[in-house]
């Protein structure tokens, strides 16, 4: 275990294809206690486990792609559109299986994953009620719905990030300081930051200000 603590997920994968003795080693919970991943698509492969000894869980996306995934859905042309659709529910599907396998984590991070729900948050706010750290970079669906089930279903949490999450209002953060008053929040650009609107709503929104000039 020590060994295979020092590997990738895919050296482990490869080590443990030489012998029964060591796909043991593979297989054993212990060593699945930390995981990491730089995309969407590394969540398919199978050079990994999933269960109750997970604690710290990562998926950290910096590609120059993730900027699609940020587009309002209403302005994507088709060619950004069929992009999306080829990952769209990965990293939810993903969050869903920690929520059934995983009751035990601690840390969550999530950075680029623009596809991201509030529901599969508070899902897992609701399966995972030992989760400490709580870290939101660039994810785009994010909205006040998920810091309402901070406020509900959080009674372990010590850290939020909800840092460039656009769709995040102010009064959101507020209500977050006043009924969790011990959570060290840092919302970083995120209620400054221009929110989502359909072409109707803005039309709306313009009618309103054409008429308060007036």
């Amino acid at each position: 275990l020590h060994l295979f603590s020092f590997l990738d997920k895919n050296s482990r994968k490869s080590l443990a294809k030489t012998c029964h003795k060591l796909l043991e080693v593979f297989q054993d919970p212990l060593l699945w206690s930390l995981l990491n991943f730089h995309s969407p698509m590394e969540l398919k492969k199978d050079n990994f486990l999933l269960g109750p000894a997970l604690k710290y869980l990562s998926i950290c996306w910096y590609s120059e792609r993730v900027k699609v995934c940020n587009i309002e859905d209403w302005m994507k042309n088709n060619f950004q559109k069929d992009f999306c659709s080829r990952h769209e529910n990965t990293v939810n599907d993903f969050l869903l299986e920690v929520c059934n396998r995983c009751p035990n984590l601690l840390s969550l991070t999530l950075s680029g994953c623009g596809h991201v729900t509030d529901d599969c948050i508070s899902l897992l706010l609701k399966n995972c009620p030992n989760l400490k750290t709580l870290k939101l970079e660039n994810c785009v669906r994010i909205t006040d719905q998920t810091l309402e089930a901070v406020t509900l279903h959080g009674g372990s949490l010590q850290m939020l990030h909800v840092d460039f999450c656009r769709n995040i209002t102010q009064t959101g953060l507020e209500r977050v300081r006043q009924k969790c008053p011990s959570v060290m929040l840092r919302a970083e650009r995120s209620a400054n930051m221009i929110p989502d609107n359909k072409p109707e709503k803005k039309l709306m929104l313009e009618k309103a200000s054409r008429k308060l000039v007036q």
